[in-house]
This record gives structure tokens, sequence and C-alpha cells, in this order.
């Protein structure tokens, strides 16, 4: 077990490390706190992604600038859902001949799945990731990231009631449908621990309990899981079908390419902060992880897509999920879990290009900027 010198006037949780003194008493109430005047001031050495011994209220010196550009790139891509027209997705779904049987069970499975998937994930960043990981920098994008997971829940809330579905169905199918009860259950059973109170970081086991969450929830869960759904919508989209939908996920598309890689330059960060952490053994364990979730992904494209439409089918989201989950291998130093796959769906690249001036099926123009970062004449 890995154990840190207590420094004077410290007596607090080692995630929340500052030069602060309190007391709780049995119920857990905060009852008093000082200041240790004699803490000195936080150094660029003294930070760490986890563990970290340095005052988490002090932001400055950055150690991690590559975390703070994402928190300021996360800030220039602002957008809200009520900002893009359903008019026309609603006249289309409410059409007798518009959408197929197949194409309606792709966007109604998928609303079933990001809707729950959402607050899954924002609930895990605050309730397990914010409190373990001990860098300023990089809780300020966590604030902000969360922020966009309550975004994006909002968005889905959005079409439903758009599109005047039934919101209890909708909402419930991540306890009603198998493929999507199959990859909740996986992602919590990957995070159990993290889920008790008392749990703490500073042990070998316990630090690699915590990496297992973030492989889970940003390699997994963001960087693997959501890309068949942003797959199956967007191809609609580029048919001129359910285009405000289709725009809408493009959007979440692409804050979620920024949340996966900071997730990954965190999971590296520790990584090559703790390389004890990183045995053969956990890298076997993850490999395993990449590849279960894969597998329950292959299974979810065949249970939305039991037969597939206009150049989307279950066999190419299942050839597309072991491109995507060899390729998040390679990001994180691992070896690959599939045979060498090519990418079925290249298209998708132009949907996370952030520095395109318009999408792909032309509907309106997505580098949008929020107003005090747009240059005026």
């Amino acid at each position: 077990m890995l154990s840190w010198p207590e420094p004077a006037g410290i007596h607090i949780h080692p995630a929340e490390t500052a030069p602060i003194s309190s007391d709780v008493d049995a119920s857990g109430t905060f009852v008093s706190a000082t200041i240790d005047r004699h803490g000195g001031r936080v150094s660029v050495d003294d930070k760490a992604m986890i563990n970290c011994r340095a005052d988490v209220n002090q932001l400055l010196p950055l150690k991690y600038h590559w975390a703070w550009e994402k928190y300021l790139a996360a800030c220039n891509n602002h957008w809200m859902p009520t900002e893009v027209s359903m008019q026309a997705d609603i006249a289309l779904w409410k059409s007798r001949d518009g959408l197929t049987d197949d194409e309606r069970r792709v966007i109604k499975r998928n609303l079933g799945f990001f809707a729950a998937s959402e607050s899954l994930v924002a609930n895990n960043i605050v309730l397990a990731v914010y409190r373990h990981l001990t860098n300023p920098e990089c809780r300020q994008y966590l604030l902000r990231q969360a922020f966009e997971e309550a975004v994006h829940t909002h968005t889905f809330q959005y079409i439903v009631e758009s599109l005047g579905l039934d919101e209890g169905e909708l909402f419930n199918m991540y306890r009603e449908v198998p493929s999507i009860t199959n990859k909740a259950a996986w992602a919590l059973r990957h995070t159990q621990s993290l889920q008790d109170p008392k749990f703490t970081t500073g042990t070998r086991e316990t630090d690699q309990s915590f990496l297992r969450d973030l492989v889970a929830f940003y390699v997994v869960f963001e960087g693997m899981w959501f890309y068949t759904g942003f797959a199956q919508i967007l191809s609609l989209g580029r048919r001129n079908k359910m285009v405000g939908v289709a725009e809408q996920y493009q959007y979440i598309l692409r804050d979620e390419s920024i949340h996966l890689n900071f997730g990954i330059d965190v999971i590296n960060q520790i990584r090559i902060e703790n390389p004890y952490l990183w045995s053969t053994t956990f890298q076997e364990e993850l490999r395993t992880m990449i590849r279960e979730s894969a597998e329950l992904e292959a299974a979810y494209g065949h249970d939305t897509m039991p037969r597939g439409f206009l150049g989307l089918n279950a066999a190419l989201c299942e050839q597309y999920m072991h491109f995507i989950a060899n390729r998040r291998c390679v990001q994180l130093g691992l070896l690959p879990v599939f045979s060498e796959t090519a990418n079925p769906f290249p298209w998708m690249s132009e949907a996370m290009d952030l520095k395109k001036e318009k999408n792909f099926f032309e509907t309106r123009v997505i580098e949008y900027k929020s107003g005090g970062s747009l240059a005026w004449e």
C-alpha cells in the first residue's frame, strides 16, 4: 500500500487536499475549518492528476495546458438544442410514408439509449471523476463537461417533446430493452466501487479502480458506444431525413470528440505519473473491457437494425466498432483487440471536423462561436 506523509494542518480527504483543516461529525456534517497560514505557495511541480498534496483551489500556475485549452475550446463550441429547427423533422415523422419502420426503430432506440446515458455519464463526472481528479485545470474542464452533458440530456428531451414521442417508453428503455440494459449494467459494474462514498484513491488497487472508471466512461461509453448511434442518425441526415435531429447529433458528436480526447489525455497522464499502475495484467484487463464493450455494441447494432436501411446495416456497424476499438487501444498504448479493420464510414471524419464551415448535409453553419469569442469589425 502506498502512503504519503500528512502535511501539518491538513486533515481532509486525500483527493481534496488543501491547506485547510476541517472537522466533520459522525453524520458527515461539516463543523468548522481553519486555514494553514504557513502552507506555502503552490508550484507547478506540486501538481498531479491523482493523490495530489497541493491546494486544489489554486488554478495558477497551470501544469496541464492541454486541459485549459480544451476548456476554452469547449466554451467556444457552446450551443443549445432549441437553436435548431425541428419543423421539417416533425412533418416527416408525422407523415405516413416519409420514414420506413426500420428507420423509425433506429431513431427511437437511439433516443432511448442516449436519454439515460448522458445522465449516467454526468452523474459519474460529478460524483466520482471530479472528486478524485486532483488538478484544478482538469476540474475546470470537468465543470464545463458536466454542463455539456446537461445540454445533451436537454437535447433528447427537446427531440422527444418536439416529435410527440412517448416519454415513458423512451426514457425507460435503459431498463426495458435488453441490448440497452446490458450496456448500462456493464457500465455500472465497472464503476461499482466508486459508488461507495468511502472510496478513496491512494493505493495501487484503488488507483487502478479509478483508471478503470475513466476507461469505462471516456473510452467505452463516450468513445465507442455513442459512435454507432452517431453513424445511424448522421446517415439519415446525409439522405436529407430528420435533418434537425441529425444536426443536433452532430453538435453532440463535436462535444464528445473533445470529451474523449480529454479523457484519453487524463488516462495517459496518470499512466506517465504512476507507471507502476500500468502493469501487463492491468493492460490485459483493459483490453478485455474494450473487447467486451465492442461485442455489446455489436448486439445493440443488430437490435436497432435487424434489417438495416440504405447505406447502413448491423454488419457495417460491427465492423466500424472493431475499427474504433482498435483505434482506442492505440490511443491508450494498448495492443489492438481485433484484426486490422478498415473504416466503413470514412464520412464520419467530416462530421467530427470542427473547422468545416458547414456540415456535410448543408443545413446550417456549424462553426458556432459564443459572442465573447467573435471578432467584430
